[in-house]
């Protein structure tokens, strides 16, 4: 599924106002940019606020490839105990975790001791709306 949304050619600054022309370049895809291994590639909606503290909030969408291995300090959907969620993987000492960014031990789950855990992708990109 193709989907193109108008591509305007100049750039926006985040700094000085300067002058915006209506100069449309291209239709872009979303697609090409945003899912790099269709087939692994999937969305998924967040429900709750565990993930605020890292910018991922209630009723994001999030962008999830299950081809990429993850990394420390990568956003993960796990299934843990038979239910979805978005945490942080963090390896320290040997040992890894998954975190909602928290940094009380109390809060990590120990993958080595937690055997239901099962790790099925890496966050990609975050969608979310900017509130106004």
């Amino acid at each position: 599924m193709e989907l193109k949304i108008p591509y305007y050619i100049h750039k926006v600054g985040a700094g000085f106002p300067s002058p915006a022309t209506d100069y449309i370049e291209d239709d872009v895809d979303l697609n090409h940019h945003l899912i790099k291994n269709s087939p692994a590639t999937f969305i998924i909606r967040v429900q709750g606020k565990s993930m605020n503290s890292v910018g991922i909030y209630d009723g994001d969408l999030l962008i999830v490839d299950r081809s990429i291995n993850p990394k420390n300090l990568s956003t993960v959907i796990a299934n843990v105990n038979d239910e979805l969620v978005v945490k942080t993987i963090l390896k320290e000492k040997g040992e890894t975790f998954l975190t909602s960014g928290s940094k009380k031990k109390s809060e990590r789950i120990h993958l080595a001791k937690d055997q239901e855990v099962i790790i099925w992708g890496v966050v990609t990109y975050v969608i979310h709306q900017v509130h106004n």
